[in-house]
């Protein structure tokens, strides 16, 4: 009733006239209403000068110290996180703040509420709330302060604020982009200690309004709590809220930018195996470019994220898997291409060594005696089949018996590594590269899919 009484005093008009510094432009008039002094109560007056109180609510405010904390009471928040940057391992969320605490020297009388205006909460005490691991922070004030103050008539103040702050949250990037990240906002008293202050969820989980409706581009909200907790200083035990959410990244923009690709030059550095080992031009474009293609591939899906992250993340042990098997299709074709030539190159000495040993054999016959044609065509023989000499047998040194004997273990072992039939090597890729692919494929999406 009093305060109804209040607002049907009579009112002051103000008339202002604002006018341009050009006579000849329109000039604007603005109409003030100044309200006469009213208070709510019987019998109030004014304060002297030194006492701080609300304009208008002088018998409300007597005695009242800002600077002396009342009761506190609960808390309630509306928070969609806005955005999450893997690179710089924060989250940038806008969030409306209503704080709810009871200070009985504001109670008057009636069941009634009234909204004061925001720049009235300097006058007013306010809990010196702060947001724990907060980068930066700013408070909105467009048009005006987005902040509200309520008065209820058993005392109870209601204090909302809209606030953009952008908080660290630190991120195990070692599955990314199959990775689930969970993020703290924190809420802390910075002055006041637990016997001072408590704080408390005003409804437990219902205090979070938003973020079961939340849509990022990239992640998804699993799940969120808040907890109550306390914060141990120097200087005493702090109160503490958290509200933790759990965000679930969505793989499929990943799969179809660098997952898919990568897969598709796998396949590509396959189609040399269909090749003959002749077209020498041909399946080396087909190797060299796979592989600067999958190297471009690689460097651009570690720019998206910080290169001061060490992290061994699982698209880097995809596209290393995927950067061997195209590596080693090039290979492949390098080792059946030597060994082809290596082929043709021991078939060729085979028959013309017997021609030139003719006309070797006929000059000496010519030009020596049939003895000396014996000695020449018996030591041939044996320089032609070193390889199978019995060291033993040989009168030599022992240094010389010792390298005929390693020299004979060395054919021995490249002969289980020669390949007889290079042709076969292609043969043998065409099956055993795709089956090693598909094998790693299981493994890998097993493991970081479900452990």
């Amino acid at each position: 009733k009093d305060l109804f009484a209040c607002l049907s005093t009579s009112w002051k008009q103000l008339q202002l006239h604002i006018r341009c510094a050009q006579p000849s432009q329109p000039h604007v008039t603005v109409h003030v209403c100044i309200p006469r002094r009213c208070s709510l109560g019987h019998g109030s007056r004014l304060h002297g000068r030194d006492t701080t109180s609300l304009p208008g609510f002088e018998n409300l405010t007597m005695g009242y110290n800002k600077y002396l904390r009342p009761y506190f009471g609960g808390m309630c928040l509306h928070t969609p996180p806005a955005r999450l940057c893997s690179l710089c391992q924060d989250y940038t969320a806008t969030i409306s703040l209503r704080q709810r605490w009871t200070d009985p020297r504001l109670t008057f009388h009636g069941n009634k509420s009234f909204t004061l205006d925001a720049r009235l909460v300097e006058l007013l005490w306010v809990p010196d709330t702060y947001i724990v691991e907060s980068k930066r922070s700013f408070l909105h004030d467009v048009t005006v302060g987005n902040r509200l103050i309520r008065l209820f008539s058993n005392g109870t103040v209601l204090y909302a604020l809209r606030i953009t702050t952008t908080v660290a949250c630190n991120m195990d990037l070692s599955k990314y982009p199959m990775d689930t990240q969970t993020c703290r906002l924190q809420l802390e008293s910075w002055g006041y200690d637990e016997n001072d202050v408590v704080f408390t969820w005003l409804r437990g989980n219902d205090s979070v309004h938003g973020i079961e409706k939340l849509r990022l581009s990239q992640y998804t909200v699993q799940r969120y709590h808040t907890l109550v907790s306390k914060s141990q200083q120097e200087t005493g035990s702090y109160p503490r809220l958290i509200l933790e959410f759990e965000l679930r990244r969505n793989v499929l923009y990943f799969i179809l930018e660098t997952y898919v690709p990568s897969t598709l030059l796998v396949m590509l550095s396959w189609v040399s195996f269909w090749i003959t080992l002749d077209s020498v031009p041909a399946r080396t474009c087909i190797g060299v470019t796979t592989v600067l293609s999958m190297t471009t591939l690689m460097i651009g899906s570690r720019s998206s994220l910080s290169k001061t992250n060490c992290f061994i993340k699982a698209i880097d042990v995809y596209l290393g898997i995927c950067f061997s098997f195209i590596f080693g299709a090039l290979v492949e074709y390098a080792v059946a291409h030597y060994s082809s030539s290596q082929k043709c190159a021991t078939k060729r000495p085979a028959n013309e060594p017997s021609k030139e040993m003719e006309e070797v054999n006929i000059t000496n016959i010519l030009n020596n005696s049939i003895t000396g044609y014996k000695q020449k065509i018996s030591f041939t023989s044996i320089e032609i089949s070193s390889d199978n000499v019995n060291c033993s047998d040989l009168t030599m040194k022992s240094h010389e018996k010792i390298k005929c004997v390693l020299r004979n273990k060395m054919h021995r072992i490249f002969g289980y590594f020669t390949i007889q039939n290079p042709g076969n090597v292609d043969h043998y890729s065409k099956l055993l590269f795709p089956l090693f692919f598909m094998l790693v494929n299981v493994f890998y999406w097993a493991y970081y899919l479900y452990f």
